[in-house]
């Protein structure tokens, strides 16, 4: 029912415009009446919709009025936007497939798609995944087909944070995708191989997009600056170089953050006697408030920052180590997460080699659990820049994992019977304990015996190191294998 209307619609709109009747694209087809120079709306919703953009224009935050129209306008993602490279050539030409920006925040993946809207002739949609459901992607899906079988005009729909998007949600999308029906545009922060099914993958062609440098973080800030139409060009501004690179530099990256902070600073400085408004490196400093570092926890600067200081700590380097702790530290990170790592790795890097390790790491969780920050940093650090300068073994780590290995993928060997329980009467008529020497008995506390399983006998999952304490015991085995 929905899609023959709107095929009827659509038939209704062209009439209209064989006869000079004004209509606008849009999700469904708005149909004008021309009285008087006078545009009567059929619907209302629209006009309300139009009046807001008219405001956002003006009154909407800095960082979004600045948001680039054209590639002109946009600054970094060279690699991908420059020119002669893909990207750009897609959007020039108006020959975009379906693609997957994928980057941190911050970095011009909406924007693009901004771009691309304003660029295409195609119908543009656009959803945010948090807000939107498989209806709202079916309508839109339907609305492409009548476009490409009634105009013979591509439909475009741009996805925000597309990771947000279940599997089924995505698993939609699918058909239409392949078919041509739509052209989709993804952007995710995540990592699109974790995140996005497979097959819609295959169907796109990924750009990874980079944090902003700092010099381009400083053409967006110079830009705004001069911009009379939609910045603050026809402010009366004067502005530090050394506020400007600050503010370059600490938004880490972020254009959103640096623009917030410039904002939020020529908003509250009052102006000098002359009527100019001044503004340094200690007010834009007190208008950041804190720097930005980029680190959601569900994100992969997460796991990539958590990653670096266990490899860290790994690489026997307390200097990088503790940075790293740092970082999580200054974002928020809960001090358990990294103390609970801390434990994990005093086991699976350093074990026998230094046995004192994981004892300080459990003592360092339970610091953690009756001191909260600021202090809790320094236990912290003590923990880290011992386990970072410690003698390192995964002996004990590889051990276990091939015997797990081998108790997964083999039969399930019997105990062999002189080791087995023989505490109960009679056991020892059927041959339970029958043989089994007490090493006690004997000289260094030591007999020779077999204690694997017949089928698996001689084979060897610990293999000591010569690093640190480990050593002692590696000559100690050997001896007792001789």
């Amino acid at each position: 029912m929905y899609n023959r209307l709107n095929k009827i619609l659509i038939f209704l709109r062209n009439l209209l415009l064989e006869n000079n009747i004004i209509v606008l694209k849009g999700r469904v087809p708005e149909v004008f009446d021309y009285k008087e120079n006078i545009l009567e709306k059929k619907m209302q919703g629209n006009l309300f919709d139009d009046v807001r953009e008219e405001q956002l224009k003006t009154k909407a935050p800095l960082a979004v009025r600045m948001r680039p129209e054209n590639l002109d306008e946009f600054f970094g993602q060279e690699h991908i936007v420059g020119e002669g490279k893909l990207l750009n050539r897609m959007i020039e030409a108006d020959r975009i497939s379906s693609i997957i920006l994928f980057g941190p925040a911050g970095c011009g993946k909406t924007t693009l798609a901004r771009i691309i809207a304003n660029k295409t002739s195609s119908y543009f949609y656009s959803l945010n995944a948090v807000t939107c459901g498989v209806k709202d992607v079916r309508e839109i899906i339907e609305n492409a087909k009548a476009n490409l079988g009634m105009e013979r005009k591509k439909s475009i729909l741009f996805i925000d944070e597309i990771h947000r998007f279940n599997k089924s949600q995505q698993d939609a999308l699918l058909p239409s995708v392949e078919d041509g029906t739509i052209i989709l545009i993804g952007a995710t922060t995540e990592n699109p191989f974790f995140e996005i099914n497979s097959p819609l993958i295959s169907r796109s062609t990924l750009f990874k997009l980079k944090k902003i440098e700092k010099e381009d973080v400083r053409k967006i800030i110079e830009n705004t600056l001069k911009n009379k139409e939609r910045g603050l060009g026809n402010y009366d501004i004067q502005i530090d170089e050394e506020a400007i690179d600050y503010l370059s530099l600490m938004s880490s990256g972020d254009a959103r953050v640096s623009l917030n902070a410039l904002e939020l600073a020529y908003l509250t400085t009052p102006k000098d006697e002359n009527g100019v408004i001044k503004l340094n490196k200690d007010i834009i400093a007190e208008c950041m408030q804190k720097k930005k570092v980029t680190y959601d926890k569900g994100d992969n600067e997460h796991y990539d920052t958590i990653s670096a200081f266990i490899k860290s700590m790994r690489g026997s380097d307390p200097d990088a180590a503790v940075y790293y702790l740092a970082k999580m530290l200054y974002a928020g990170e809960d001090p358990k997460f990294i103390a609970r790592r801390m434990i994990i790795f005093a086991s699976e890097d350093i074990g026998n080699a230094n046995i004192k390790a994981l004892d300080l790491a459990v003592s360092t969780f339970k610091a953690v659990e009756v001191i909260g920050m600021p202090e809790v940093r320094i236990n912290l650090a003590h923990c880290v820049t011992y386990l970072a300068s410690s003698p390192k073994s995964n002996a004990s780590y590889m051990a276990i994992n091939k015997a797990m290995s081998d108790i997964e993928n083999e039969p399930n060997y019997e105990v062999p019977l002189h080791i087995r329980n023989a505490n109960y009467k009679g056991e020892k008529d059927f041959g339970i304990g029958v043989g089994y020497k007490y090493p006690h008995d004997f000289e260094n506390d030591y007999v020779k015996q077999d204690y694997l399983p017949d089928e698996i006998k001689g084979r060897v999952y610990y293999e000591p190191k010569e690093n640190g304490a480990e050593g002692n015991l590696k000559r100690y085995l050997e001896n007792l294998r001789k």
